[in-house]
């Protein structure tokens, strides 16, 4: 199984662990005193995050205001031409940056278009049209496997369970342009954000606007049949009407043959385009009902969750990375790969997933605010008083507008 950077706790949970947490000989539990020191400094870095990531909302709610479908009140003067455009390229960026944050993977669209083909059964086959997107943008996290239940092919009437590869979250953005599938009343305008839940891989394209149903093999051969035997024995009935009775059209009884094959070819016509459509409405229910229970959220809502889910990341991240190298690092430090296989090692036993940790990322947002201090390649946390105290500055200086460059996000 592929590891993500994504840790899968609760940022609460995580605290109550580390507290509890006794080292790999278990012979170093934290004291009464060190547990609350430890607590009151997982607040204080909990507070700093989240601080920065107010300001971050308020950047993206202006920038996504012009283009949000559900927006109410809308802005009294927004951009238009060249800045609207800009504006647009920037939320985009902006919307890739963040999902990278929040550990998302970026899903190209051959990687798409190759993964897609077919459907689960539980999806519907779509033809998705690239050409009705001004811009799309899909993301996931959690590559895994799921278990639906399915009826048996033969005793339909039993049901088991099926392994299924699975996205446990799928990210979409895009903006619509004018496009036949689309119908005249496309939102053209608006940029909408999706999120989605525990989707079989195979059935991505079903979270995308504007794609045609591609009707399974055997549904097909079922109409294509109909229709071919209808047509044969249409063909057979005029064969048996004498040719120069239909030219002259005299007998009653010849005319009756005639309309009688050309009475069941329509009426043949009329069954299978009857068919092909309840077919359709059928796959299109099955998609409806399908994606129903699978999303979470849209538009604004999904920004302000996926900035949620990058904040809780970064406290994760810098919670970890101190931890360690704080209580087992010692006067000489650690190296990257010992501080990062330490970590993952001990995720790996906590937690029902392995964990590709950013020990990078981390020791960087701990050096900007000066928590860790770098020699000869090796880490070593300052005494957590001592971090206490340079956070405390740090919080002091958001009060009196000071400059973010301390920030431990980035």
């Amino acid at each position: 199984m592929l590891r993500e950077h994504y840790i899968p706790i609760r940022v609460a949970d995580l605290i109550g662990y580390l507290c509890a947490e006794s080292g790999s000989l278990r012979d170093r539990p934290l004291s009464a005193d060190e547990q609350a020191q430890f607590r009151k400094f997982a607040r204080t870095v909990v507070s700093h995050v989240h601080a920065v990531y107010q300001a971050e909302i308020r950047q993206l709610k202006d920038a996504y205001a012009s283009f949000d479908p559900d927006a109410d009140p809308k802005p009294l003067a927004p951009p238009t031409g060249e800045a609207r455009a800009a504006v647009l390229d920037k939320l985009f960026a902006t919307f890739v940056h963040l999902l990278g944050r929040a550990n998302y993977r970026r899903l190209a669209r051959d990687e798409m278009e190759q993964i897609t083909r077919g459907a689960s059964d539980w999806g519907v086959d779509l033809d998705v049209t690239w050409d009705a997107f001004d811009k799309v943008e899909v993301f996931y996290r959690g590559k895994g496997t799921g278990r639906r239940t399915k009826n048996e092919k033969v005793r339909f009437w039993r049901t088991y369970e099926a392994d299924v590869p699975t996205f446990s979250r799928v990210a979409v953005m895009f903006k619509l342009r004018a496009h036949k599938r689309l119908g005249p009343d496309a939102d053209t305008h608006s940029v909408f954000l999706k999120l989605f839940k525990d989707m079989p891989q195979v059935d991505v394209e079903m979270l995308l606007p504007g794609g045609r149903i591609r009707m399974p093999k055997f549904d097909r051969l079922k109409i294509g049949g109909s229709l071919t035997s209808s047509g044969a024995y249409v063909a057979w009935k005029l064969s048996t009407i004498p040719f120069l009775s239909m030219l002259g059209g005299l007998a009653n009884s010849s005319l009756f043959a005639l309309y009688t094959p050309l009475a069941l070819l329509g009426g043949y016509g009329y069954k299978t385009w009857y068919t092909f459509r309840s077919s359709r409405q059928t796959y299109s229910s099955q998609l409806t009902q399908s994606l129903y229970f699978q999303n979470l959220d849209n538009n604004s809502g999904v920004m302000f969750r996926l900035l949620d889910e990058a904040e809780e990341q970064e406290i994760r991240e810098t919670l970890l990375a101190y931890f360690y190298l704080w209580r087992y690092g010692g006067d000489t430090g650690w190296g990257t790969e010992e501080l990062d296989f330490y970590i993952e090692q001990d995720l790996k036993k906590r937690l029902p997933a392995e964990v590709n940790f950013e020990i990078i990322d981390a020791l960087a947002k701990l050096m900007r605010v000066g928590l860790v201090a770098k020699a000869d390649h090796r880490y070593k946390a300052v005494p957590i008083a001592e971090a206490q105290a340079k956070l405390a500055a740090i919080w002091e200086g958001y009060a009196t507008a000071l400059h973010d460059s301390f920030s431990l996000v980035g």
